[in-house]
């Protein structure tokens, strides 16, 4: 919550304090008396409440008064309730040097106004300052700033920030407005309605820009003008660049039903509406249908192979229009292209002949469902790119003795006594890597991995029990891979947790048989309480009394494990600097690259290790065999070294 707006009482001009009372009034806190503190900083003659040593106390102890009292009203909560305990304790304050300085700070920030360089502490409460601290915002300029660069959700990234806190803080800001000589943007705490921002619910009509098409030169003190842009689902297109009377519609007997080219875009996509990645298509194809009525000033049914050869220049350097830090589909400051580290949006060469494809099979199929008569991409190269002697990034694997520190240290940590968040908060990272760098799992397929997939194998005996998850990877393509015994026990941690038990049975009604407990493996612990949470977490399944609760996405066991990792980057012991960045550049893909790597160094059989990994293609998995004899080779030239230093020293 946040504080109360000061009242603009002039401290150092209606109560007279000057800097040397405040000085005096610091050797007063430390015990001076009152006689010395007279002599020392004031002049009897000028100064009246000096001219004895009762009048100067009475003096100090007022000024102390005051400032204990706009402490208390405009401080932070623990400042406050400290001097009121002080208070009710002692009959005064009693104050160290440390809670002086914070009197007087707060006593003085009281009479002054709120500054973009004022600490966010100083304004908001404790509580609310550190979480905002820990997204690396400190002054209130910077809140400002990052709430206009993130939209309606600037929130959603802040731990328990949610959507009540942050509309009061943002209302704050709304009232220093003119005092800060900032601008908090409208769309910032715009009301939610199913977790959709009313601001952003209609569609969007896009329109040509006219000085781009037209080649019109700007001035150099003149910037381009902004666009406007909107995603697949909130775009509305001109009537006469719709493509309802595109000159490359078909004019035979059409298989779809479509009225233009927005209603054929969309039919195109529902083939894939199945698929988890079907956002990757859709990104192509928007990019490309604002591209086309924006700056080129057509329809997708007019465009011919020189608009298809300017749009292949396009990708590789976007219009700065185009691109954007990333925000919500749903946000009116949603950009086709994000932004990356530099500001710049240019896609690598493989991104851009991807998009080229994705164009060309999209306007392959609608001359085969006869909405248009011709492909104009047929007649366009591919963007060249590098062949690579391998596209995965397996130096990111963990070498064997950091992987097994590494388990070590998450075990110690899951069994810290304290917080009890942060310590489940490790479980689930444990649970996590475990099943990915045991099993070779990819992070979409741990994210989809479900308990009632999880058995005993019938290849285990008592000794020696085997597990076996099935799962659906790469390529719809089912296959079932091995889980380890600590992974399991990470596991039943994990959902002890959650609120479950991973071992319960229950028995079917119809033909008695026991049915293994139902959810995903890996699922938050903590979900924060919000509409958009909740409906995201708890999913109806059935009955309407039936609820079953949701996972991690792809994305989100990302985030956890980049998260934690930075954590053991910084605190864990015993690390060299070399195995900091290594573990500092794991994500959550390295783990399965570990599994590869340290199973073919413990002699697996490759063809085992690629029914693992689930690697079509054998040629794949003899990739780790490769780094393997690389890895053996650079050990061996080392040794070679330190015996020819060992051997030149004794010479």
């Amino acid at each position: 919550m946040v504080e109360p707006t000061p009242s603009p009482e002039k401290l150092t001009v209606e109560r007279g304090y000057t800097a040397k009372d405040f000085t005096a009034l610091r050797a007063y806190v430390e015990l001076i008396a009152p006689a010395v503190i007279a002599r020392t900083y004031y002049d009897p003659d000028a100064d009246p409440h000096a001219a004895s040593p009762g009048a100067m106390e009475r003096h100090l102890a007022r000024m102390l008064d005051t400032l204990v009292q706009l402490a208390i009203a405009h401080g932070s909560t623990v400042l406050a309730d400290h001097l009121r305990a002080s208070i009710k304790q002692h009959g005064r304050p009693k104050l160290t040097a440390v809670t002086f300085r914070m009197v007087t700070e707060a006593a003085q920030l009281a009479a002054a106004a709120p500054h973009p360089d004022h600490a966010i502490g100083a304004w908001l409460r404790p509580r609310v300052a550190r979480r905002l601290k820990g997204e690396g915002i400190t002054t209130l300029g910077g809140l400002v700033a990052f709430c206009n660069r993130r939209g309606s959700s600037w929130w959603r990234s802040i731990p328990r920030i949610g959507p009540g806190r942050a509309r009061v803080i943002v209302s704050w800001l709304r009232r220093q407005q003119a005092v800060l000589g900032l601008t908090v943007d409208t769309d910032v705490d715009s009301i939610e309605a199913e977790g959709v921002p009313l601001v952003a619910a209609a569609l969007v009509e896009v329109v040509p820009d006219l000085a781009s098409n037209h080649g019109a030169s700007r001035g150099a003190d003149q910037s381009p003008r902004r666009l406007t842009l909107a995603p697949l689902e909130r775009l509305s297109v001109p009537h006469a660049l719709s493509g309802a009377d595109g000159e490359n519609r078909s004019t035979t007997f059409c298989y779809i039903q479509t009225k233009h080219d927005l209603d054929a875009l969309r039919a195109y996509l529902n083939r894939y509406r199945d698929q988890p990645k079907t956002l990757r298509y859709t990104k192509e194809l928007e990019r490309f249908l604002l591209w086309a009525v924006v700056l080129r000033g057509k329809a997708l049914s007019d465009l011919r192979v020189d608009d298809c050869e300017a749009y292949k220049d396009f990708l590789k350097r976007p219009d700065p229009r185009f691109v954007g830090e990333r925000f919500a589909r749903r946000s009116p400051r949603w950009r086709p292209f994000a932004s990356t580290a530099d500001g710049s949006a240019a896609l690598s060469a493989d991104s851009q002949r991807y998009a080229v494809r994705a164009l060309r099979a999209a306007f392959m199929w609608w001359v085969d469902v006869r909405y248009l008569a011709g492909n104009p991409w047929i007649a366009v190269n591919d963007p060249p790119v590098i062949q690579r002697v391998s596209a995965m990034k397996i130096e990111r694997a963990l070498p064997a003795d950091l992987w097994r520190r590494l388990r070590n240290e998450l075990d110690v940590r899951c069994a810290e006594e304290g917080d009890s968040r942060s310590t489940a908060q490790w479980r689930s990272m444990r649970a996590t890597i475990l099943l990915m760098g045991d099993s070779g799992l990819r992070r979409e397929e741990a994210a989809s991995a479900r308990r009632e997939n999880l058995k005993a194998s019938v290849y285990g005996t008592l000794a020696r029990p085997v597990w076996e998850l099935t799962i659906v990877g790469k390529g719809q393509r089912e296959r079932t891979v091995p889980v380890s015994a600590a992974a399991l026990a990470a596991l039943r941690a994990h959902w002890a947790d959650r609120g479950r038990d991973f071992d319960s049975t229950s028995i079917a009604s119809a033909g008695a048989s026991s049915i293994a407990p139902r959810g995903p493996l890996l699922g938050p612990v903590i979900i924060p309480w919000t509409d958009a949470s909740r409906r995201r977490h708890r999913t109806q399944r059935g009955d309407a009394l039936e609820v079953e609760e949701a996972g991690y996405t792809a994305d989100g066991l990302n985030r956890l494990i980049g998260r934690m990792l930075k954590v053991l980057v910084e605190t864990m012991d015993g690390l060299s600097l070399d195995e900091r960045a290594r573990l500092g550049q794991a994500n959550a893909h390295a783990f399965r690259h570990t599994f590869g790597t340290q199973s073919v160094a413990d002699e697996v059989p490759v063809d085992v290790v690629q029914k693992v990994l689930g690697h079509a293609s054998l040629a794949t998995t003899t990739i780790y065999v490769q780094a393997e004899k690389q890895r053996v080779l650079e050990e061996v030239a080392g040794y070679y070294a330190r015996r020819t230093e060992r051997g030149s020293a004794r010479e």
